[in-house]
């Protein structure tokens, strides 16, 4: 049972956030995956193929941290779980595809981050207490080989990444945090970041 390993309002609150971020149109097609830390060893991932609006308690399947990834789970899990083994603080991880991260992400994937300087809204991210900083978002470049990639990601950002996300360029963002409840702020805020910086190019051209 999921409910042994993760709490029911947890559940309900990933699923809640599944029929948003489709409603946002920010899982178009089946796209994007989400996670939650489950125990000591263990996170649950969406399946694979899953319309993430109509998300349900069996479209989570166990992963082990360590070891072989089971049958049915989304090609992109590896990258899940390699936020979960480089920080034990994370409690869950969330992927979406995005028009603003998907765009900004090719755009500046050459020089390695998307540079937010300035907005107000940089406070949701943790550890940001002014709008005055700079919120540096690392772009990987994407690849088919996820556990090549994940792996990439392990050696740039590890658990000391001071922005909680990444972009995959032409692909979308991942962002996590300590419960589900920050995850989905990160989210929400850095493609809150993105648009505003999306704009602010489009106004400039």
């Amino acid at each position: 049972m999921l409910e042994d390993r993760v709490a029911p309002e947890t559940l309900a609150g990933l699923i809640a956030f599944g029929r948003q971020a489709a409603a946002r149109g920010w899982v178009p097609a089946t796209s994007g995956n989400f996670s939650l830390r489950a125990g000591s060893g263990m996170c649950l991932v969406t399946r694979s193929g899953l319309d993430k609006g109509s998300l349900g308690p069996d479209d989570l399947i166990p992963v082990p941290l360590e070891g072989a990834l089971p049958p049915g789970i989304s090609a992109e899990a590896p990258l899940h779980v390699e936020r979960y083994r480089s920080d034990p603080a994370i409690g869950a991880v969330l992927h979406i595809h995005s028009v603003a991260a998907t765009v900004l992400s090719r755009q500046d994937a050459k020089r390695g981050s998307v540079r937010i300087e300035g907005f107000e809204m940089q406070k949701a991210l943790d550890g940001f207490v002014t709008h005055e900083g700079i919120a540096e978002l690392p772009v990987f470049e994407n690849a088919q080989d996820t556990h090549a990639l994940a792996q990439r990601v392990r050696e740039r950002i590890g658990a000391g990444s001071a922005v909680p996300g990444y972009l995959l360029a032409g692909h979308g963002m991942y962002a996590w945090g300590k419960t589900l409840s920050e995850a989905r702020r990160h989210v929400e805020g850095l493609e809150f970041l993105l648009q505003c910086a999306l704009e602010e190019r489009r106004i400039r051209t």
